[in-house]
């Protein structure tokens, strides 16, 4: 097994053979390090409504670690708020930061799968970057990725995707997610 090839995913190989290519020639960088890549992406995930179950809690947690393929962060109440049931340390959210090999796998199904599977679907806001070249983005249903069955959910969750990038600029980072075949409506 000395010369079996090591798997690389599909995203990452474009990258490497063409996007990294075409930035280098559109922003006229010099220096291979200067080409802006994907640093990691973050995905999280609120559960705050179900503080009085703690079914639901480990039932989204479940669903977000099937969805990543990694295992989910509890995010937890800093403070307590009676007007909202909430206790300090109580279970509010899951989060999961994918970087390298899997952070490749994950965008590959989200824009290749996810996103076209959202009803009413008519692009991702091309201005939701913060200015330092990370882009952020909400899903109203996780239902959206194959992962989940259908039947087996008992709520539909939102979670909020962040795809941190190195560029140092918006108008890099847009160029860079635009190769990797974002729908940027703007």
């Amino acid at each position: 097994m000395a010369n079996a090839e090591k798997y690389v995913p599909r995203a990452k190989k474009v990258y490497l053979e063409t996007i990294r290519d075409a930035l280098k020639a559109e922003f006229g960088y010099t220096n291979e390090m200067q080409v802006p890549k994907l640093d990691k992406i973050v995905v999280n995930m609120g559960i705050g409504e179900a503080t009085a179950d703690s079914k639901k809690v480990k039932s989204a947690i479940k669903d977000l670690e099937a969805i990543t393929g990694q295992k989910a962060a509890e995010t937890r109440a800093r403070k307590s708020i009676a007007g909202f049931k909430l206790r300090e340390g109580m279970v509010v959210g899951a989060k999961v930061t994918l970087r390298k090999d899997r952070m490749y796998e994950f965008l590959d199904r989200l824009i290749t799968i996810a996103l076209p599977r959202v009803k009413d679907f008519r692009g991702l806001n091309g201005n939701s970057f913060d200015g330092r070249g990370n882009y952020a983005m909400g899903l109203r249903e996780h239902i959206v990725f194959p992962e989940i069955n259908y039947d087996q959910i008992d709520q539909m969750w939102g979670m909020d995707i962040v795809v941190c990038t190195t560029a140092p600029t918006d108008k890099e980072a847009k160029a860079l997610l635009k190769h990797f075949q974002f729908p940027f409506t703007s």
